[in-house]
């Protein structure tokens, strides 16, 4: 099969390699219909983040069918169209069973190969699904496969990144960060009540994205934020903000728009080695800091009634469609914002 595989710093290469294979009995096989590139994928791409054997399969996002199902997975049947989150689930463990999906004792992300042990990505042809049973997600006809495919990963994010805000309606709410996970946190701020909701980033097609989602746009290059919030919350700060972006100066931003007693919420993948403020700074603010990766599996059961609903245009934020063969020329406009780039998603 054809894939995008991994070859050191900003090298993806599109090339044949071996068709996945049933290893397990509840393994089954998916035919990708749609892959998505992720900002998490850039941390892999930019070797922020170590460790890959080269000639992985790239990508944890997509969507797909059912094509070859092994002998113990019961729940699917050949044919059936699924949704999967970006690590695998056992169901079963400590974790699981809390709704905390992401640090299931069984879990392997997918996309992340190290000293030959690991989980191929989706950004390919055909993509092997361990514990398939308690991974994957039948997606119903009502839903589309662009819907199930930001449902896997980003929109669940977004929204737990909203929920661990604590939102409440008469609240001021400030997101860092206007990617795709950004712009969906705006539905989940929404979600949760928020009618004050600034949206803070410097590329434009982001920011006039933002505001047709809700969320009063503020681009730092041209303003400041920290002294708009304050101006209208009488010099408090928001009572919560959202990061989305996972650096440094995001981090430190977020940390000067928050009020006293108010939350810090952060879902960005971060690589820094050190906190954006120090232990003494978040003791005399009374901050509450939550961080974490999204249990995915855990968000898509309980999204799925709103994506149905279709109460939220999540698709709109899919500004590229490319064949897989073109995911190298993807990555480049993914990375580099290049054509008004938001979000880009693949077809096999």
């Amino acid at each position: 099969m054809k894939a995008l595989t991994f070859h050191g710093k900003q090298i993806i290469k599109y090339e044949s390699v071996p068709d996945p294979k049933i290893e397990h009995p509840k393994d089954v096989i998916v035919k990708v219909l749609l892959a998505a590139i992720c900002g998490s994928d850039l941390h892999i791409y930019h070797e922020r983040e170590t460790g890959l054997d080269y000639g992985t399969v790239m990508g944890h996002e997509f969507v797909g069918e059912i094509v070859e199902i092994g002998s113990e997975a019961k729940s699917f049947q050949i044919g059936d169209i699924v949704s999967c989150p970006f690590t695998t689930n056992c169901g079963e463990c400590f974790f699981c069973r809390i709704g905390l999906t992401a640090r299931c004792t069984k879990g392997q992300l997918f996309g992340w190969v190290e000293d030959g042990r690991g989980l191929h990505g989706g950004q390919a042809e055909y993509v092997r699904i361990p514990l398939a049973d308690l991974t994957l997600l039948r997606l119903p006809k009502v839903v589309s496969l662009e819907e199930g495919l930001l449902l896997g990963d980003i929109f669940s994010t977004g929204y737990f990144c909203a929920e661990m805000a604590d939102i409440h309606p008469n609240g001021t709410y400030a997101i860092v960060g206007c990617g795709p996970v950004g712009l969906l946190a705006i539905f989940g701020a929404r979600d949760f009540g928020a009618e004050k909701i600034y949206a803070i980033d410097s590329v434009p097609e982001r920011l006039t994205l933002a505001e047709k989602f809700g969320a009063v746009p503020l681009n730092y290059q041209n303003e400041n934020p920290i002294e708009i919030i304050h101006k209208f919350t009488d010099g408090r700060g928001a009572d919560a903000v959202l990061e989305v972006v996972g650096n440094k100066n995001a981090g430190r931003l977020a940390f000067d728009l928050v009020r006293p007693g108010g939350i810090i919420s952060t879902v960005g993948v971060h690589t820094e080695k050190e906190m954006a403020f120090s232990p003494v700074e978040a003791y005399n603010k009374n901050i509450t800091y939550k961080i974490g990766r999204c249990p995915a599996r855990f968000y898509m059961e309980k999204l799925l009634p709103i994506v149905q609903s279709k109460k939220y245009d999540l698709a709109a934020i899919i500004s590229h469609r490319l064949p897989l063969a073109e995911g190298v020329r993807g990555y480049e406009i993914f990375d580099k914002k290049l054509e008004n780039c938001i979000k880009v998603v693949l077809e096999p």
